[in-house]
């Protein structure tokens, strides 16, 4: 019984991690898009004065 519910969650465990990939991928993929619009909008802005 011990046998057949380690290989019961190993399988469960092995299934949510291999879906996983696609989420994070994705996720990736918004952060990025979302790093290139903030520096387009920081490079739109004419450039940048520094404070003495």
């Amino acid at each position: 019984m011990k046998r057949l519910t380690a290989l019961l969650l190993l399988a469960m465990f092995t299934v949510g991690t291999l879906s996983a990939c696609n989420t994070v991928k994705g996720a990736g993929q918004d952060v990025q898009k979302v790093g290139e619009k903030m520096e387009d909008g920081a490079n739109n802005t004419g450039g940048t004065t520094t404070r003495p």
